[in-house]
């Protein structure tokens, strides 16, 4: 009978044993919070800059603000204490602590109510997985998750996760944001009292919050101390010091710099939980400083953008600052207008000259005449209303004349001045039904700021332009082909580095007039003002303006703008070393080191030729292909069509370029590589020019 018993209780020991392992692989704990963390934004050194709260939940109606914390991310003082005071055996039970369990049983039984809980930090992190009313069958299902929870993850796995869960009052979720909140600082150096109060606070969350009842929250935090001392975790003197120590009674705000720049980095990456970025948190909290104390000297309904990039390949986005205050929806804060497209107004004129210094087309000395002209049906003016007769393109650019500009874009196309920046992957709005035309010279196109500063970069990296990020972890790029040549690229750098400075705002300037390259834009109206500025090693964009694109009345780029790009330079660290300064490449390069009109070859010397009304030289004409031609691109063999150019008047001997590359010398022909439009100009020995774009079909 006993063998006969004894068989039958293995039996049923061996089914329940079964059973119990079958149904914990097919119920197993609950880990969905687990999964479920806020997005943050870090910079390139790992500091928080800002905090995402999870989705709101339709039971509290607030989304919970919890970041995952492991054991090694908190102060190793607050790991002890916690241990202590919830559950001394954590290291050695299998989840539920027997001897917890009896004590308080007898308790209860005792007193005829609870005097001590025998839940373990395990069972507690099984509730705040599983929340359930505090109920005896409850307690019993605690018991066996937390058993579940012990067979699956090693003590630091679990004790990371109560770390990540536990409740710290209204939103606050987590040892980590409770610290950030309480304490404005990571849990990673806390004092007692500190660590004491994060031990207290998940007992009774609501009930204890400092920043509602400072008085429970304190007693509750002494009531740790005391047990601390008598455990030997800290001496008298420093329970005496810790009962000294204020309780905090309002909350810090979690960090919150870079808001659009954030908000950018979790659109780029919609899946990861740790936005690592490019930002440099100290530099950015003291770009924003700045820009709110220029905001306050705006008038009602202006904002600001700020754009400063750190050189190299990919060009690193070190601060961002989308608007002057994120949260005034009267001035439209949350728009972003780092990536919002406006009107440059004189902005994209270096690279114009950039273009036709590269192209051969004109020369820094190069001469024009700075007075009223015709440009067909169009007819610019310059900004201030005034001429000066004949100057040098250098002086120009210096100046932003827009008489030069224009006829600078002229000679060189403006569909080809179009398509170069665009092969950058710069993207240009025109006007809805617009054709490239002459007014791109003058802001007659829509660009970014942060399309700007990447084209402002290229230029400060001698004519490599290479993406911008935002992202810490994008690959390294190889360097870009140059756009345009180191030559052009120092070329204009070096007219913009010698542009007088507007007057300092609201501190020193750290750079003496030639330590950076810096231009302005004011659109048409008044509605935006621009400055951008480079030196060997940062670039910085500004606009300022009205985001709904108001007029401000006489505030152009060089008032509105200019002083706040010197003062952003100021900010930065002074180093002798970025100092622009020649590349050595070209030390020994004639072309860019000409230094008088006179020096220059015929061709280059004056942009307009010589005043046919004085010489009887026959007017230049190009003839063939004429201007707005479609043209196939094959013959009646299929063999690739050349086709001649022929011009007459003017003084041969022509050159030829084609969207602004020049074909060899003596060339009368030219066979195209592919289908679209082209830009033909021909040059004759006076520099005369004429200009033809023609479609070519497949």
């Amino acid at each position: 009978m006993f063998w006969r018993w004894l068989i039958a209780i293995l039996i049923l020991s061996a089914s329940l044993l079964v059973l119990l392992f079958a149904l914990e692989q097919r119920l197993p704990p609950p880990l969905t919070p687990l999964a479920q963390h806020s997005v943050s934004v870090v910079d390139s050194q790992g500091a928080l800059l800002r905090v995402f709260a999870i989705p709101a939940d339709n039971a509290t109606g607030y989304g919970a603000l919890r970041l995952k914390t492991t054991p090694a991310e908190v102060d190793p003082l607050y790991v002890q204490m916690l241990i202590a005071f919830e559950d001394r055996r954590f290291w050695q039970h299998p989840g539920v602590d027997g001897l917890a369990m009896l004590r308080a049983s007898g308790q209860w039984l005792t007193h005829g109510r609870i005097i001590s809980g025998g839940s373990t930090l395990t069972m507690q992190l099984a509730r705040l997985l599983e929340p359930r009313p505090r109920t005896l069958p409850a307690k019993c299902i605690e018991m066996a998750r937390a058993v579940q929870l012990e067979r699956r993850y090693t003590k630091e796995e679990i004790l990371g996760f109560y770390l990540t869960l536990a409740p710290f009052g209204g939103a606050l979720e987590g040892a980590r944001v409770a610290s950030l909140a309480y304490f404005g600082k990571e849990p990673k150096r806390l004092t007692p009292a500190q660590a004491a109060l994060l031990v207290a606070l998940p007992q009774a969350p609501s009930r204890l919050r400092p920043d509602r009842y400072p008085q429970r929250a304190r007693q509750a935090r002494d009531k740790v101390l005391q047990r601390m001392m008598q455990a030997g975790i800290i001496s008298p003197q420093q329970l005496h010091e810790a009962l000294q120590e204020p309780i905090p009674t309002q909350r810090h705000p979690l960090p919150f710099y870079a808001p659009h720049a954030s908000e950018l980095a979790r659109r780029q990456q919609p899946q990861a939980e740790v936005l690592h970025t490019t930002l440099h948190a100290p530099l950015q909290r003291r770009v924003e400083i700045l820009v709110r104390d220029y905001a306050t000297r705006l008038e009602p309904g202006a904002s600001l953008a700020v754009l400063v990039a750190e050189h190299g390949h990919p060009v690193k986005i070190r601060a961002y600052v989308g608007s002057s205050d994120y949260f005034n929806s009267r001035h439209q804060g949350a728009v972003d207008m780092v990536q919002a497209v406006r009107s440059p107004g004189s902005a994209l004129k270096p690279f114009i000259y950039a273009l036709a210094f590269d192209n051969h087309l004109a020369h820094p000395y190069t001469q024009v005449n700075d007075t009223p002209r015709h440009f067909g049906r169009y007819a610019p003016t310059n900004f201030d209303g005034q001429y000066r007769g004949q100057i040098s393109l250098s002086e120009a650019l210096r100046h932003s004349l827009n008489i030069p500009a224009v006829a600078l874009l002229e000679r060189l196309g403006p569909r080809y001045f179009l398509q170069r920046l665009e092969s950058l992957g710069t993207p240009l709005r025109l006007p809805a039904q617009a054709q490239p035309g002459l007014a791109m010279a003058l802001g007659g196109v829509g660009i970014s700021l942060a399309h700007l500063t990447q084209l402002y970069a290229g230029l400060a990296q001698g004519g490599q332009v290479s993406p911008l990020t935002l992202q810490a972890e994008a690959s390294p790029s190889q360097p870009a082909p140059n756009w345009v040549s180191a030559q052009a690229a120092w070329q204009v750098t070096d007219i913009l580095r010698t542009t007088p400075p507007p007057g300092a705002y609201g501190a020193r300037l750290a750079y003496a007039q030639g330590a950076i390259a810096f231009k302005t834009g004011t659109s048409y109206g008044f509605r935006d003002a621009w400055a951008m500025g480079f030196d060997t090693r940062y670039t910085i964009g500004v606009w300022v303006g009205k985001p709904d694109g108001t007029p401000r009345p006489g505030v152009d780029g060089r008032q509105g703008a200019a002083p706040l790009l010197f003062a952003l330079f100021d900010l930065l660290p002074a180093d002798p070393a970025r100092a622009l300064r020649p590349p050595v490449a070209l030390a020994n390069d004639p072309w860019a080191y000409i230094t008088t009109p006179d020096a220059l070859p015929i061709a280059w010397q004056r942009l307009e030729g010589s005043p046919q009304r004085h010489s009887p030289v026959p007017a230049l004409q190009l003839l063939f292909p004429p201007d707005g031609a479609e043209l196939e691109l094959t013959g009646r063999h299929a063999t690739p069509l050349s086709l001649p150019l022929h011009a007459k008047g003017g003084q041969p001997p022509y050159r030829w370029l084609i969207n602004g590359q020049p074909l060899p010398p003596h060339s009368r022909a030219w066979t195209p590589d592919g289908p679209g439009y082209a830009d033909i100009t021909v040059l004759d020995q006076h520099g005369t020019t004429r200009h033809a774009t023609v479609w070519l079909i497949p």
